[in-house]
Parts: C-alpha cells; sequence; structure tokens
C-alpha cells in the first residue's frame, strides 16, 4: 500500500506499508512535491531491507500511470501506451499493481496515513527538526516504534515478498531513463545539457542509433547503447517530461486549413 502526505508545509513524506499486518516497509521526507523520485527511493529502501513485494495497491495517480490522451506512432502501433517511469519500473519488478478504484478503497489508504501524520508531526516538533536530515532521522525511528507498537507478525512472509533475480540491475530499473538518438557529431541532449559520446573501440561510430539515458539515484547519469555503458557522469537528479506530441484540441480539429490565395494582407498586389 503506497501514500504520500505533507507532515509539515515544506516537507513531503512518501511511504510504503503492508496491508495485513500494518507494518511500514519503508519512508522518507523530500522538500519537493509528490514525485516520481520519492517513491523511487522508498521502493529501494524496501526492496533492499524487505525484498521485492508481488503486488502494490496503490491510487491513480499519474505518478503510477498515464491517464493523458497522448498516443504516439510506436504506441498505436503497440496498441497499448508506454507506462510512466515508476510504472516501468514496478513491471520490470514483475510487482503487479492494484489501483484503488472506489472512493472506500482510496479512503483506506487516507485513513492510515492520517493516522501516521498526526503522530508524526508531534514528534518533528518535540524534537525541533529543521532539516531534511534531521526528520528523516526522527522519521526512521519513529517507523521503528510505530512497527514494534502496532504492526502484526505475518502468518507467513515468504509468501509475500521475493528475492530479487541474479544479477538484476536494481539501480538502473529505480532510474530515471529516457531514450535519445545519436546525433551525426555523436552527441546527444538532456533537458538542455549536451553530450558528446566517447568512440567505440577502433574508432567507430553510431550516429544514428538509439542509447539509454539512466538517470541514477545515487546522482549519477548513465548512458548503454544495449548493456554497454558509455559514459558517466555527476548530474543532479531531475525529471524531465517525456517527448510526446501535443495533443490535438477539439478546435483544432474543426479548423479548416485556410489557403493562401483566399488571405490579402497590406503589403499582397489587388
Amino acid at each position: 500500500m503506497t501514500g504520500s502526505k505533507a507532515a509539515a508545509p515544506s516537507l513531503r513524506s512518501s511511504a510504503f506499508k503492508t496491508t495485513p499486518t500494518g507494518q511500514i516497509l519503508a519512508a522518507h521526507f523530500q522538500l519537493e512535491a509528490e514525485n516520481t523520485l520519492g517513491y523511487l527511493r522508498s521502493l529501494h529502501t524496501m526492496i533492499t531491507t524487505h525484498g521485492v513485494p508481488l503486488s502494490l495497491y496503490r491510487d491513480r495517480h499519474s505518478i503510477f500511470q498515464r491517464n493523458d490522451s497522448h498516443w504516439t506512432l510506436a504506441e498505436q502501433l503497440a496498441g497499448k501506451q508506454a507506462p510512466t517511469q515508476l510504472g516501468r519500473a514496478l513491471d520490470e519488478l514483475g510487482i503487479e499493481q492494484i489501483p484503488a478504484h472506489s472512493p472506500q478503497a482510496k479512503g483506506r489508504i487516507e485513513r492510515i496515513w492520517r493516522t501516521c501524520q498526526d503522530r508524526l508531526v508531534s514528534e518533528l516538533r518535540l524534537v525541533r527538526a529543521t532539516t531534511v536530515q534531521h526528520a528523516n532521522t526522527v522519521l526512521a525511528q519513529f517507523c521503528a516504534e510505530y512497527n514494534q507498537r502496532f504492526a502484526r507478525a505475518a502468518t507467513d512472509a515468504a509468501r509475500d515478498f521475493r528475492s530479487l533475480p541474479r544479477r538484476f540491475d536494481l539501480p538502473r530499473c529505480l532510474s530515471l531513463r529516457y531514450q535519445r538518438v545519436v546525433g551525426a557529431d555523436h552527441t546527444i541532449t538532456l533537458g538542455a545539457l549536451p553530450m558528446a559520446l566517447p568512440p567505440l573501440p577502433g574508432h567507430r561510430g553510431y550516429a544514428g542509433e538509439t542509447v539509454e539515458l539512466s538517470h541514477q539515484l545515487d546522482g549519477r547519469l548513465r548512458i548503454f547503447r544495449g548493456d554497454q555503458l558509455l559514459l558517466a557522469l555527476p548530474l543532479p537528479l531531475e525529471e524531465h517530461a517525456e517527448r510526446r506530441p501535443a495533443p490535438i484540441t477539439t478546435a483544432q480539429r474543426k479548423e479548416k486549413p485556410r489557403s493562401p490565395a483566399s488571405t490579402t494582407s497590406a503589403a499582397d498586389p489587388l
């Protein structure tokens, strides 16, 4: 079960919690609003501590699923939209996603986090936490005490979590990933940042090929050609919008193209 709530005006928390036992599996604070990176960090903590959950009960937020009507040509040919960054990571991990379809199901999640939030805000005020680092230290202690006091023992924890497959690249899975076509000058861009890629052995090039940019939680951008690592460099974590065509509005669909011969201006000869 997932959740994200504001514990104070300037902090946001994201967390995972088990439904049958009530145990908080992972949680952290961040200054940014609810976003993909927050859930990826919490997911990483949960997996490295407890293992990979078999299923995830979550809301229908656009962080988890596509709620837009944009369809690229590739998506139309595939018959489905490409997932979000978080949705793609959950698919690669083999985690079944169970979206909350009713207000009652959504309220079930909200009630749990409301209880935690009330208690946690008091704890933060009591110790006068003023930084994200201090707040996360308090949060870790709060979760440990909460689990010890309120969580119930699982009847068979082995059925709820499984181990990662051997050689599974978790940092690459839990990263922000983008596809880029290499230019003729062997450069690519991420946002406004241009990057020159190194040549292959024997000075062979790969202009026109598609490479993968994996912006990982350790703050490093790694660029892959298949499974071959081409380049790694430090880069502050920031989520970039996917390159999708702008949707055509109803007015644009109804608007008829105007012929150049039917228009005149002050400079046109009459």
